[in-house]
């Protein structure tokens, strides 16, 4: 006789601040929420050794310790949080069917989607040897703690200039390296980097190396190097930021649920709403714009009362 597959109520994939805060409302809401958390556990905060943004803690928190906090919170009110990866959907009729670790099947009554999205890196060592010790993917989200220092960021479209010109309200001096002979940005915002008197712009230039050691010291200088001539040009920094865009974790949803041309999922303006009823989604996999952690919570909260909605207006 075949196993009976197991029906869920609402199942929340992902576990960053969207996925847990998704689950406080929804297990609040009595709608028995599972919680797949994927890969990475946490989300992309794990990664963070301090937040310092975050409403509720005053003197600042690491990362993972606060992932810990949010999923305590979802539990107490009896989440079920598991170990696991998504690794196919079926969004083809309710309830939704869903894979996990390709090998068992559930039954979805409403989906919650917040996979996030993964930063874009430049693929050198010394990223991961530094990452969280001067080198990070967020000014909005670190470049308080460069208040006053040097700082390097590498990129040269919209994001990276905004990143840039942020910085430079905050650091000494930025240092802006851009591969080729040329900004991507817009228009509009190539001439705020211009005009912004301590943000300097490398041409042509690649990242070498990050120079430094983990902990106390952390990131020291970056060693850039021209792609035409072979020089090498080393630059006093504290902080290197890579701004060169992220990737929506998106790619188990293609060709079931609209998507924009950077595979961020299209939802319906002022709610959570995906195109497929049942269907919704939170947090950075939804969000090209925002892209913190008290947004992803906010849209997490969106998705649970919206899946809320739904299911009362089936019954």
């Amino acid at each position: 006789m075949a196993e009976e597959i197991e029906k869920i109520e609402t199942l929340i994939i992902g576990s960053g601040p969207a996925g847990y805060s998704a689950a406080i409302y929804a297990a609040r809401a009595d709608l028995k929420p599972v919680v797949i958390q994927g890969l990475q556990p946490g989300g992309q905060l794990t990664t963070t050794t301090e937040v310092d943004n975050y409403p509720g803690y005053p003197n600042g928190v690491d990362g993972t310790k606060m992932m810990e906090d949010f999923k305590a919170q979802a539990e107490r009110f009896d989440t079920d949080t598991r170990w696991g990866m998504v690794t196919k959907v079926d969004l083809s009729e309710r309830p939704f069917k869903v894979e996990i670790d390709e090998k068992t099947n559930v039954l979805a009554e409403t989906i919650i989607i917040s996979t996030g999205a993964s930063a874009k890196w430049l693929g050198i060592d010394d990223e991961k040897r530094l990452n969280g010790y001067g080198v990070s993917a967020c000014a909005t989200c670190d470049g308080f703690f460069y208040k006053g220092l040097d700082v390097v960021v590498v990129g040269g479209g919209d994001t990276a200039a905004e990143e840039a010109t942020y910085l430079a309200k905050l650091c000494t001096k930025v240092t802006l390296i851009v591969r080729r002979d040329e900004m991507r940005a817009s228009k509009a915002m190539q001439k705020r980097v211009f005009n912004t008197n301590n943000l300097e712009v490398l041409f042509n230039h690649e990242t070498k190396s990050i120079n430094g050691e983990p902990g106390e010291i952390g990131v020291e200088s970056v060693t850039a190097i021209n792609n035409i001539t072979g020089e090498e040009t080393v630059i006093p920094a504290k902080g290197f930021f890579v701004a060169i865009g992220h990737t929506p974790n998106t790619s188990l949803f293609k060709d079931q649920l609209d998507m924009d041309e950077n595979g961020y999922l299209i939802i319906e303006a002022g709610t959570s709403k995906t195109k497929i009823p049942g269907v919704f989604a939170a947090g950075d996999v939804a969000d090209h714009v925002y892209r913190q952690a008290v947004t992803s919570a906010g849209t997490g909260c969106m998705a649970a009362l919206d899946a809320e909605r739904f299911l009362a207006s089936q019954e």
